[in-house]
């Protein structure tokens, strides 16, 4: 007894020139939605399971991935058109950029010499409830001596190398997604 199977002719996939195209721009908003919930559920695993409290720019790197995560969620809901893209763009490149570079920083300070490294200062909450803007994000920016802790390694890198990888990477992709045709 042989049996034969066929291919049904019915299902195609959509080629160009002998490759497959990708997806639309609402099922890679909606990956780069999820990817960011993934990356706050790791934070928020290393919070409370690992016990690693975030420090100041921790919790900055935090709100710049939720703010990328709700841009990518709304984008997917959205389907923007052409402008409505570029716009889209615009937003996730500098959410992007904004947490890079407070994660770029947090690398610096944890880079610096142990006699360099700042005291340790207040909390985020604190600084916030007691201090103008201005001065509250220029002591956050000068660091302490808990932003400067490295408490966690991946294949040797910091979680705000990792932060770096992840929305940089994520950043360069949405942004090309956005503005392809």
């Amino acid at each position: 007894m042989c049996v034969i199977l066929e291919f049904p002719t019915h299902l195609k996939f959509r080629t160009t020139d002998n490759a497959m195209t990708l997806p639309n721009k609402r099922i890679l908003s909606l990956a780069g939605a999820l990817a960011c919930a993934g990356m706050m559920g790791f934070a928020l695993y290393a919070q409370h399971v690992l016990l690693l409290d975030p420090c100041p720019l921790c919790i900055l790197q935090r709100i710049a991935t939720i703010l990328m995560g709700a841009l990518f969620l709304i984008a997917a809901l959205h389907d923007p058109g052409t402008s409505g893209s570029r716009i889209y763009a615009g937003f996730l490149a500098a959410f992007a950029l904004a947490g890079a570079a407070v994660a770029a920083w947090h690398v610096r300070l944890q880079n610096l010499p142990p006699d360099e490294v700042p005291s340790c200062g207040p909390g985020l909450e604190y600084m916030v409830d007691n201090f103008p803007l201005r001065d509250a994000l220029g002591m956050i920016f000068k660091g302490s001596g808990e932003c400067a802790e490295v408490a966690w390694r991946l294949l040797g890198l910091s979680m705000p190398t990792w932060v770096i990888i992840g929305l940089g990477g994520l950043g360069i992709a949405g942004v090309w997604n956005f503005l392809r045709r």
